[in-house]
This record gives C-alpha cells, structure tokens and sequence, in this order.
C-alpha cells in the first residue's frame, strides 16, 4: 500500500490532502522526512508500521478500537444539541476515518464509552440479542433499601415495556451507592430501572463493559487504543 493511501485511510483527509502532506515535508518515517508519497509499504509491515505527521506518532490500524473516559456535559452525538460532542475529545483524523459510538451515553452520565469504525464490531456490541453485561455505579438521592435491590434483581415495569426488566445483579456499596449490572441498552434504562423500584439516580458512571473495565489510569476526557487483550476481555462478559 502506498503512502498516500496509508494517510486516506487513517483519515488525514482527502487523496490530495494526503499528496499535499507528504509533498509539504510534514510526514515523517523512521524520523526521516518523506516527499514521495508512492512509496510502498509492504502489506506484511503494516500492522507495526508507524509514522509521523507534523511530529505526532501515529501506527497503521486496519480498524479503530478506542476506550474513552466519558466527562458529563458531553453528547455521543456528532451533531449534539445542547453541549459539546465527544467527537471534541479525540483527535480529527479519528473522526475522519469514520470512528462512532458504541452505544450512547447520556450527557451527564460518565465513565467507559466505546469507539470504533468497525461496523460490525459496533453491531455487536450494541445488539440487544448479544447481551453484553455494563456495570454501573449509580448515586441515588435517597438511601437504598433491601426492597429495591430485590426489585432490581427480580425486574421492574418501565413505561412502554410489556415485560419486567431485571438487572444481572444489583449491590448496594455504600448508602446511597448502587452497582448495577444489565445486558440491555433501553433509552436511559438504569435511571428508569431505579425510579421504578422507588428511587432516583443522581448520578451515574459506567465502569464496565463485559470484562473490560475502566481503567484508573485513564482520566475524565482522555482517550486510547484497546488491543487485541483489550478486545479479549470485552469478549468475556
């Protein structure tokens, strides 16, 4: 694959764009400027083929899969409404190449969100017959009791459902702080789920996906690559 190719599909914009990157000296290999950008790079190198733009390090992926710490008062929409998209908070090449949610969280909601520009990858992960398990952190605004927990384990009636909905667990940690579990991604299901067995979320953070967990290591706003281990442990559920 040449140059040129290698920069369109990583989502530095355009055919000519790409040309006009490496024409202007500002794509770099192994730290040495390169103008040509019909240089061929072997199909065998391209899964540890790196680069440079600008003098950022960037490596060849076939497809983005990335872990983003959620902030509140960001939307997982590219056009949101009324604040600002999590598209702000990863680099535009990313977002070029076509990288979407995987699954939405709410605005004020925190924590694990998924990206990536593998269509079925998405699919996956976000079809209801998949059942892939998201554990939340929820803060309520009264204290819990044993009777909602049991409401939340058994299932609770939400508004335009014909059937209860159960959550895979449900453990209270602290006073007013709830872990929950659910294979489901109803429109704002765990706040629905708590107000149904008589209380409210004040807030709430996804710490987990299947067995991925959200690293502490990851702060508010900030972004990486999952790799092959990371994609494993989301399997496991």
């Amino acid at each position: 694959m040449d140059l040129e190719r290698i920069l369109f599909t990583q989502g530095f914009g355009s055919r000519r764009q790409c040309r006009a990157l490496v024409a202007d000296g500002r794509v770099s290999i192994a730290g040495l400027p390169c103008t040509n950008a019909a240089t061929d790079i072997a199909s065998d190198a391209l899964p540890s083929f790196e680069f440079q733009v600008d003098g950022t390090e960037w490596r060849y992926r076939e497809k983005a899969y990335l872990a983003l710490n959620k902030p509140p008062g960001y939307e997982c929409s590219r056009e949101p409404q009324h604040h600002l998209s999590v598209f702000h908070l990863i680099p535009p090449q990313l977002t070029e190449r076509g990288v979407q949610c995987v699954g939405r969280l709410d605005q004020d909601t925190t924590g694990l969100l998924l990206l990536s520009d593998d269509g079925a990858f998405v699919h996956a992960f976000t079809s209801p017959k998949r059942k892939v398990p998201k554990v939340y952190l929820a803060t309520t605004r009264h204290p819990l009791d044993d009777a909602q927990l049991s409401a939340l384990r058994n299932g609770v009636f939400l508004h335009g459902e014909s059937q209860p909905v159960a959550a895979v667990s449900a453990e209270q940690r602290d006073e007013r702080q709830l872990e929950l579990s659910v294979l489901e991604g109803k429109y704002h299901q765990v706040k629905r789920m708590v107000a149904a067995a008589g209380n409210r979320v004040e807030n709430l953070h996804r710490e987990r996906i299947g067995g991925l967990a959200l690293s502490d290591e990851l702060a508010e706003g900030q972004w990486r690559w999952l790799d092959d281990a990371d994609l494993a442990m989301l399997r496991q559920g």
